[in-house]
């Protein structure tokens, strides 16, 4: 048996109550490690190319204030 497969099976364990803290846990983990992601993404520039686009969107005309 695999790890991830121990885990799944713990789950299917839990109460519905337990469920829910590890629902909430693993939500706000899983959050933590994207904003991670994004922040290292930024400090390389790998993300620069959406700003680009998005100012010379802007200069095109084609943003709106809705």
């Amino acid at each position: 048996m695999t790890t991830v497969q121990a885990i799944e099976a713990a789950v299917e364990q839990l109460a519905p109550e337990q469920r829910a803290q590890f629902r909430a846990w693993f939500e706000a983990f899983d959050a933590r490690e994207w904003d991670l992601q994004v922040e290292q993404d930024l400090g390389t520039g790998r993300l620069d190319w959406l700003a680009e686009e998005a100012l010379g969107d802007l200069s095109a005309g084609r943003c709106t204030d809705r």
